[in-house]
Formats: C-alpha cells, sequence, structure tokens
C-alpha cells in the first residue's frame, strides 16, 4: 500500500512539474511576443516620426522614401493619390506651396504580423509661400504600415482637419 501511495505521489509531482514548466514556458513565449510588439510600435513610432521631420523640412525624397511603392495618400480635400508617382507628384505640389510646422502625438499603435495602424494627431501652422501668411493647423490621421524588407512603410495615410 506504501508503495503504490508513494508511486501516485511521484506520478502527481512529475505532473505538477511538467504543467509547471509548460507554464513557465508559454510564459516566456508570451513576455517574448510583448517584447517583440514593443520593439515594433517603437519602430513605427520613429517612422512616424522621420514622417514629421520629413514634412517640416519640405523633403519629398524622405517622404516617399517612407511609403511602399504601392502607397496611397488620402490627404483632406484633394484626390487619393495612388501608387508612388502620383503620392510623389502631391508631395512635391504641396512643398512648392507650403512650408509646414506640424508637431504629431500618437495616440495609437496596433501590430498585426506584418501589417500595423496608428492613430496620431498633429499641431502647429503652414505658411503659404506666395503671400508669406502663417495659418495656423491642426489634423488627425490614419497610417496603415506594412513590412517591407524587415523595415515598417507607410501603405496608407489619410488626414482631415480636426475643426
Amino acid at each position: 500500500m506504501k508503495k503504490s501511495l508513494m508511486i501516485v505521489a511521484l506520478i502527481a509531482s512529475a505532473l505538477f512539474f511538467q504543467n509547471e514548466a509548460k507554464g513557465q514556458s508559454k510564459s516566456l513565449k508570451v513576455n517574448k511576443a510583448q517584447t517583440e510588439n514593443a520593439s515594433e510600435k517603437t519602430a513605427i513610432e520613429k517612422l512616424i516620426y522621420s514622417y514629421q521631420d520629413a514634412l517640416n523640412a519640405s523633403d519629398v525624397s524622405k517622404v516617399i522614401s517612407l511609403y511602399t511603392t504601392d502607397g496611397v495618400l488620402m490627404a483632406n480635400g484633394a484626390p487619393t493619390a495612388d501608387g508612388v508617382e502620383q503620392v510623389k507628384g502631391t508631395y512635391q505640389y504641396v512643398f512648392d506651396n507650403f512650408t509646414y510646422t506640424l508637431k504629431f502625438t500618437i495616440q495609437e499603435i496596433e501590430v498585426n504580423g506584418n501589417t500595423a495602424f496608428a492613430r496620431s494627431s498633429s499641431q502647429g501652422s503652414f505658411i503659404i509661400k506666395k503671400s508669406g501668411q502663417s495659418i495656423p493647423d491642426e489634423n488627425r490621421e490614419l497610417f496603415v504600415f506594412e513590412k517591407v524588407k524587415g523595415q515598417w512603410k507607410i501603405a496608407r495615410y489619410m488626414y482631415n482637419k480636426t475643426k
């Protein structure tokens, strides 16, 4: 009888430690996934601020380098720019006519595999180059990102006025 109780106790202990090890393994996987997700969000945050800097510098080449080749820009009050050439043309027109000073604030970033989205807002102003007039500017933005060759890129970008 003692021998069978001892065997049961050993089996119970083995099952306990096996489940404990599985739990720790699962916990390690969850922690790894959370760390990877945080790393992806940080990379996307950097991309948004790179976009902000390129926009404020009126740097068409830098802005375009942040987009996928099939990127889409849906600017407030303008036709949709579809693909890198149209997106480039839209930014060239904008930078030829306006100078921006905007600061972006990120509200949300969600990552799902090789796609992600972010919501942000921006505040600042733009100057109409012809007249030199400065206009306050405030927008809300929606970015959709795609990971291309290990790098996050803007796949879709839409913004509109908050007021």
